[in-house]
């Protein structure tokens, strides 16, 4: 599936290799001119390294500036040869600036390489070996010589460092969205088992305080030993019970309750959420069978789905009443993955006479709804 993420990747590398391309279309021009005579071959081998070789660092920094390998005999290797070509250029052709490009490109994919601390110093360090090698082989036009290559390289280091800023500004945007919602799904967790815990901490320390009790009492005081032991059962049992009302009110809280808490998880995930519709219209019996859908919905949107949006729409109408959650950004496989917890919905649902449906809408869009007859 094409995601928004996948779309700016394919730009910005298009974008970002379509300088290189510039590169070797702008020197193939100068070239053309057939003013360079049997220097071109050396000259056309320095435009296919110097390509090649920012195609590929320029791949890397996707995957994040200054995050790539220091190869720096590599990188003093390609500078070299970019050096090289543009004073063998500037010897035989003096007012031609075609060939700052090559060293532009190479200190451009290094920078994008660097850490951030010394990305400026190589700028520099750059720029004043393409001006002082365009003085010294170029024309005796210090503006042509020195000044315009200094200014293509900074702005060709500025023109790639800004999309590829752009582009990993994307991916900690998108590392941001995948943690909000790891972090949602998270929190319901640990509401439920702070809840659990509460119930069940003072009874289970209870049993087994008067357990150990009972076991010094055997022997020696038997019919105080029985009493604890029938404490213990009648603890366990409360406890049991608890515990059971602890689960039964989280499967079936109102589904007002369950809307809203998936609504703050939607938004705390960066997911634009809509509620049409009121809660309180649907019948009071079926308030725990439809939470149930939104909370499995909610959580398959956040696990299985790379949404921007989710739509909750609510319906009671001649006697139907159905609960509807549509969202985008649904990857290929979300219309085969049922998954037990789907499976479990429709169980619910069948034994009121209803019936749940799932499936793709749109280029990108997954529904999941669920339908009872009141």
């Amino acid at each position: 599936m094409t995601t928004p993420l996948k779309v700016l990747r394919r730009v910005t590398w298009l974008s970002v290799t379509g300088a290189g391309l510039m590169v070797a279309v702008v020197t193939a021009l100068d070239l053309s001119g057939g003013r360079y005579g049997w220097h071109a071959v050396p000259l056309v081998a320095a435009v296919v390294v110097v390509s090649v070789q920012h195609a590929r660092y320029l791949r890397q920094a996707m995957g994040g500036l200054g995050r790539g390998g220091q190869r720096v005999v590599e990188h003093l290797v390609t500078f070299a040869v970019a050096l090289g070509a543009l004073a063998l250029a500037g010897a035989r052709a003096p007012t031609s600036i075609a060939w700052s490009l090559l060293p532009a490109a190479v200190i451009a994919h290094v920078v994008a390489n660097q850490p951030k601390g010394s990305r400026w110093l190589v700028v520099a360090g750059g720029t004043a070996a393409v001006a002082l090698v365009g003085g010294l082989t170029g024309s005796h036009d210090v503006v042509g010589s020195i000044v315009v290559p200094a200014v293509v390289v900074g702005m060709f280091v500025v023109a790639d460092l800004a999309q590829l800023w752009f582009w990993d500004a994307a991916l900690e945007l998108d590392r941001a969205r995948q943690t909000s919602e790891a972090l949602a799904v998270a929190e319901e967790r640990l509401r439920f088992a702070a809840d659990l815990h509460d119930v069940q901490g003072h009874h289970l320390q209870a049993i087994a305080l008067k357990g150990e009790l009972t076991s010094r009492l055997i022997g020696r005081d038997d019919e105080a030993a029985r009493r604890h032991a029938d404490e213990v059962a009648d603890l366990a049992r409360t406890a049991l019970r608890e515990t059971r009302e602890v689960v039964l009110g989280y499967r079936r809280a109102s589904l007002g309750t369950e809307i809203t808490n998936a609504v703050g998880v939607l938004r705390a995930a960066g997911i634009e959420t809509a509620v049409s519709g009121d809660a309180a219209d649907v019948p009071p019996p079926l308030q725990p069978l439809f939470g149930a859908l939104v909370r499995e919905g909610t959580t398959n949107v956040l696990r299985h789905s790379r949404a921007r949006r989710c739509d909750v729409a609510i319906s009671v109408s001649d006697g139907q009443v159905s609960v509807r959650l549509r969202n985008d950004g649904a990857r290929s496989e979300d219309g085969a993955a049922a998954g037990s917890g789907l499976a479990g919905l429709r169980e619910r649902f069948a034994t009121v006479g209803g019936r749940v449906e799932v499936g793709a809408t749109g280029a990108d869009g997954f529904e999941l709804v669920g339908l009872v007859r009141s």
